[in-house]
């Protein structure tokens, strides 16, 4: 593993409010945010299961269970380690959470917490909706992208073979704790992963951000502390505002899928091996980004393509800066993964509805042929 640091002197903890009803929930965010695992007001009972991956467990599970050692309610923690990599976010991974469950005999105020990334917090999450029909859980984001996307908001599922995220349910955690010492271990490659998700936030309707970023990408990538801290609190402030406007996706929220819908067919193209979750969206970004411009042309909108083009470019540098794919690695043909696109959920009637843009910071829900969006993916295969 290489040896990467946080820079400079770490910045107070910033908590930031999910407000979604009744099941609101804090994200703190800040170097040793974990610290507070040793408050009592993240457990309702004294039963935990720790679900982790045996990457994440090797690095920072000792220290979480010490932490939970010394937590001031008496807690009976147990663990669940499971195999590492989006292939396994699938039920028979989450038949091992229940079946831990089961052996402890937990009962509904069983806590769990979900260490590592994305898919550990996915999965956590959606065996914490179902276990008697639902119980407390607790995200602590062990790589980028779960910091700034999939820990907060709620969504949670496992994988099909046929498709990504099928069977699902919103379930809000407890508490979020993005403890930006835990980054300290990720690799370069999912550092990069995690700044796609970064980048939507600034494509979708925050052109400021989007040319911060393009401003700070070295900070950003030598792991400044103070620019990792105002990312990813930008980042969790506009899914927190979008998702207390919209928190069961029957709207607004569908923006914060720029990108998904052409990533996602990458991914299970892939065989969920090949290609990262945010070098997916990074390349799906660019993808929505021409069929944008072929809309507008298809309209007869010139001025609009061509400045839809110059955004295109502009996106196109920007995920370069940040050492994100613009080009798949792997073959790929744009029929088959259109075949693949036509699962996604935001499909009405056998009708995809696409997140597209009009610009940097300008992004809506529309839709396309087939033909447009065939035409699209060459951008990017």
């Amino acid at each position: 593993m290489q040896q990467n640091q946080i820079t400079k002197n770490s910045p107070q903890i910033q908590s930031l409010r999910v407000n979604v009803g009744e099941r609101g929930y804090a994200v703190s965010i800040g170097a040793a945010a974990l610290d507070q695992l040793t408050q009592s007001e993240f457990f309702q009972g004294n039963q935990v299961l720790l679900v982790t991956n045996h990457t994440v467990a090797a690095l920072h599970l000792a220290q979480v269970l010490a932490l939970l050692s010394a937590a001031q309610n008496q807690l009976q923690v147990e663990t669940c380690v499971l195999e590492d990599g989006e292939e396994h976010k699938n039920l028979a991974s989450a038949e091992q959470i229940f079946a831990k469950l089961s052996a402890m005999r937990a009962s509904r105020d069983v806590t769990l917490i979900a260490l590592g990334g994305g898919m550990i917090g996915d999965i956590t999450g959606f065996a914490a909706a179902l276990w008697m029909r639902g119980v407390p859980f607790v995200q602590l984001p062990s790589t980028l992208l779960a910091m700034v996307d999939s820990s907060v908001g709620g969504k949670t599922a496992v994988n099909l073979s046929s498709g990504k995220n099928l069977i699902g349910a919103f379930w809000q955690p407890t508490a979020v704790l993005a403890d930006l010492n835990l980054l300290v271990t990720l690799p370069d490659r999912q550092l990069s992963a995690g700044v796609a998700e970064v980048l939507k936030y600034g494509a979708i309707n925050d052109s400021a951000f989007f040319a911060w970023l393009e401003r700070n990408a070295e900070k950003l990538m030598a792991r400044d502390s103070a620019a990792l801290a105002y990312a990813i609190a930008e980042s969790v402030r506009h899914k927190a505002e979008i998702v207390a406007r919209d928190p069961h996706e029957k709207g607004e929220r569908m923006l914060l899928n720029l990108g998904h819908t052409f990533g996602h067919a990458l991914e299970l193209a892939g065989g969920y091996q090949k290609i990262l979750h945010g070098e997916a969206v990074a390349l799906g970004m660019l993808a929505a980004a021409r069929l944008s411009e072929i809309l507008a042309l298809a309209a007869g909108q010139i001025e609009l393509a061509q400045s839809l083009a110059a955004d295109f470019e502009r996106l196109r540098q920007l995920l370069l800066a940040y050492s994100l794919p613009t080009q798949l690695a792997f073959p790929a043909r744009a029929t088959e993964l259109l075949a693949l696109m036509k699962l996604d959920k935001k499909s009405l009637s056998g009708q995809l509805r696409l997140i597209l843009w009009r610009g940097v910071g300008k992004a809506y829900v529309g839709t396309a042929s087939d033909a447009q969006i065939l035409a699209a993916w060459p951008a990017v295969l």
